[in-house]
């Protein structure tokens, strides 16, 4: 866990009072059709470090992306909402800037006052953002004196305002949430305490290639689960129907289960699963994983799958998941996802859920309060898992 942490200054420890202080804050929320903020779980998160560098008297000056806007400047990804939420949880005026640079960025950033906020618009307004321009970034370093990262699912890509930024700007560091991501992923890296279980789901084997292959040299079992399921079925011969599946990737599929073998990780794909003829489908039915119909489609894992995980997991010290079970946001398929969250939720071991579906599985289920670590970041925490260095905290190496 130090390796992470290395070199790297917590935000309570820089000197702050009446600096003009970059926040790149991850305020990517979900917004209503009429543009409201539909979870600020994200704003929520940041509140401790803007909380923080408020009290200190810091003239904070926010930055974050909204979507994925293609034409330069669009109303609709405008950051507006969020700045609108976060006033009402800071009882604080926000002062949203016209842009995130330009001459009225920087009258506002130059009037604010001690323990005021601004929100700069729209980083990704700008082509020079995920560019990592390097024009770019000197224009947003020009408006502060300090630099805090706190958008730890930003942290993995090398855009202007994560990488570019912060290399231009001496006296750095990170915010409280991305401290608290990193130390709870690194626990998971770093001697983590056995028996370990990693739980993946989601779509696709081919996402999770990376991921596999650095679980495998620490699990001691990997239990798999959503279509990913599917490919390695198909892979060992069972007819699944209709179910979605890589065609592809079978032989990948095959190569994993016997690198699983050689270092006696417990691969355990689901017994039994839920059926239906679509997606769209009103109920399911429970079948056998070697018993899918032709013209049916597995969109969960069965109640016997749920049990054999769920007696993997209450064994375990140390929990891993990402990716759901199956098409946890129709209700006749959730109970695959909602049945591993309860497990995980009881059972006596580090926890920790990484990704976005399978954190909307957790708060679904109401659960999330019962795991160690509930992480804002899954591009981000898979990257930290596979070992790979992330740019955002590269960049804050002092």
């Amino acid at each position: 866990m130090s390796a992470i942490l290395d070199k790297v200054t917590a935000v309570d420890q820089l000197d702050v009072a009446s600096r003009r202080v970059f926040v790149r804050v991850d305020f990517n929320v979900p917004l209503t059709p009429d543009g409201r903020v539909s979870d600020d779980t994200r704003i929520r998160e940041a509140l401790p470090t803007i909380k923080h560098l408020l009290e200190k008297g810091a003239r904070v000056v926010l930055a974050s992306h909204l979507g994925r806007p293609k034409k330069g400047r669009d109303a609709k990804y405008s950051l507006a909402p969020a700045g609108e939420r976060l006033a009402e949880l800071l009882s604080l005026d926000v002062i949203l800037t016209d842009d995130c640079v330009g001459d009225g960025a920087r009258k506002v950033v130059q009037d604010l006052r001690d323990g005021r906020v601004a929100l700069l618009e729209n980083l990704r307004f700008h082509p020079g953002e995920e560019a990592n321009d390097p024009a770019f970034a000197a224009e947003l370093a020009a408006l502060a004196d300090v630099y805090v990262d706190d958008a730890f699912g930003c942290v993995h890509r090398a855009h202007a305002s994560v990488d570019g930024v912060p290399r231009l700007i001496p006296t750095r560091g990170a915010g409280f949430l991305l401290l608290k991501e990193l130390k709870a992923l690194g626990a998971l890296v770093h001697d983590p305490k056995r028996p370990y279980v990693a739980v993946l789901g989601g779509a696709k084997v081919s996402d999770k290639i990376a991921v596999i292959d650095a679980l495998l040299t620490k699990v001691d079992a990997l239990l798999i689960g959503g279509a990913m399921a599917n490919t390695f079925l198909a892979a060992m011969g069972r007819n699944v129907g209709r179910s979605l599946v890589e065609g592809d990737k079978l032989a990948l599929a095959r190569t994993i289960a016997e690198r699983a073998r050689e270092k006696r990780v417990a691969l355990v794909l689901p017994t039994d699963v839920v059926v239906a003829g679509s997606v769209d489908a009103t109920e399911g039915t429970v079948v056998a994983a070697d018993a899918i119909a032709p013209d049916m489609m597995a969109l969960d894992i069965g109640p016997a799958s749920v049990a054999a995980f769920r007696d993997r997991l209450l064994g375990a010290h140390t929990i891993f998941w990402n990716g759901p079970m199956g098409l946890f946001e129709k209700a006749p398929f959730a109970a695959g996802s909602v049945g591993v969250a309860k497990a995980i939720a009881e059972a006596a071991a580090f926890s920790v859920v990484g990704g976005g579906d399978s954190v909307a599985a957790v708060q679904q289920a109401g659960l999330a309060g019962r795991f160690t670590h509930v992480s804002t970041g899954g591009g981000a925490s898979l990257e930290l898992i596979e070992g790979r260095k992330l740019p955002g905290v590269e960049a804050l190496r002092g």
